[in-house]
């Protein structure tokens, strides 16, 4: 049983959210739909609670009610291994009504925050050329999705 779990909060949309995310990744289903019962604060049968799990990491949805919202103070960090994933997981998680921030952050169509990270950036990160790092994380500072190839020239001069 994986001690951590992440619960992510919707109005109404947690099962259609978890069939939304694991289209996306790997290793990846529902494996749990709970119903709110009569005693339930929304009406008898409707979906309450979906655990599903991300390549193997499990989460629990729940359809709790409209009053709460995400920020950006925590996000799910996904580490990609190429631009291609970055740029395929961008585009999927921007499509019908997602949102840009920046430096690889984005909100979904359901308002989670997610940051899209090339797993090559934490090199070009914290390399030890102090000033090939500072041109790489300038570059990165003036993205939207992260561009690890523009980084790379940054960090290279």
């Amino acid at each position: 049983m994986q001690k951590i779990v992440t619960n992510l909060w919707y109005d109404t949309q947690a099962e259609q959210a978890a069939e939304f995310y694991c289209s996306l990744f790997e290793d990846s289903k529902i494996t749990n739909v709970v119903p709110y019962g009569e005693a339930g604060p929304r009406e008898t049968g409707t979906t309450m609670l979906v655990d599903f799990e991300l390549n193997g990491q499990k989460f629990t949805a729940i359809n709790g009610g409209g009053e709460y919202h995400y920020t950006h103070a925590m996000s799910l960090l996904v580490n990609c291994d190429s631009q291609e994933e970055v740029d395929r997981l961008w585009i999927a998680l921007l499509a019908d009504g997602g949102q840009e921030i920046e430096c690889g952050w984005l909100n979904d169509k359901y308002g989670v925050p997610w940051q899209i990270w090339p797993s090559e950036a934490d090199q070009l990160l914290t390399g030890p050329d102090r000033a090939a790092v500072d041109r790489a994380m300038t570059a990165m500072l003036g993205m939207k999705k992260i561009d690890v190839q523009a980084m790379r020239d940054a960090y290279n001069g």
